[in-house]
């Protein structure tokens, strides 16, 4: 795998490098506010096949789209109304969005999914790199069962065709995940953005997951 050092060249030459390998067909290992993603281009089903292929990760859980603005985002989630309060009260930022999968995206990235989650990180490296490559459809950068890496501990990492290496990231742990694609909104997991957070922002319930109901 080559590893390049951010403080060692320019966001330029790197959004170049990583564009260069993700035309191609292949891999990349790139930071994050939250932790390390390894990514791919979304519209090439082989290269998603290596990305779950390369972290050992279970064909059930799909990747997601990270995006370099807002707009892009809300692009993938016409008319969800919840998506755009998020949006705008959160990106870029730690949170990453259920909604409806368009037409656009390939099953293949969702692992058969009807939902994709979107991502907007807040990270001036990143979003240069998604600024001149476009979408990446990533998960994060570690083995599958093994802690999510952060660029605070060394962890062997999967076998990317290209790695960033641009130290610790900003907010070290993974990014709140929360799904508007239903009747009612779920938060699937909990980072630094909390369940009163995105309550005050829809103005509505949000239920977790792992809490039990009526039925359950």
């Amino acid at each position: 795998m080559r590893t390049v050092h951010a403080l060692q060249t320019t966001p330029d030459v790197l959004a170049a490098a990583v564009t260069a390998v993700v035309e191609r067909g292949g891999t990349v290992i790139f930071p994050t506010d939250t932790v390390y993603g390894i990514g791919c281009d979304p519209a090439s089903a082989a290269a998603v096949a290596n990305v779950f292929a390369l972290k050992g990760r279970p064909g059930h859980k799909p990747l997601s789209l990270h995006l370099a603005s807002v707009e892009e985002m809300l692009a993938y989630a016409p008319g969800s109304e919840r998506a755009r309060r998020l949006a705008h009260a959160f990106l870029p930022g730690p949170l990453t969005v259920i909604v409806r999968r368009p037409p656009s995206v390939g099953r293949y990235v969702t692992a058969g999914m009807d939902t994709v989650g979107l991502r907007v990180p807040k990270h001036p490296l990143c979003t240069a790199i998604l600024q001149r490559c476009g979408p990446l459809a990533a998960t994060s950068a570690n083995f599958s069962g093994r802690p999510a890496f952060a660029g605070t501990v060394k962890e062997p990492l999967p076998e990317a065709d290209l790695a960033i290496d641009d130290g610790p990231t900003p907010v070290g742990v993974e990014s709140t995940i929360v799904d508007v694609s239903r009747e009612d909104v779920r938060l699937v997991r909990e980072g630094t953005i909390n369940r009163a957070m995105l309550e005050r922002e829809l103005d509505e319930a949000v239920r977790s997951i792992f809490e039990r109901t009526d039925r359950s």
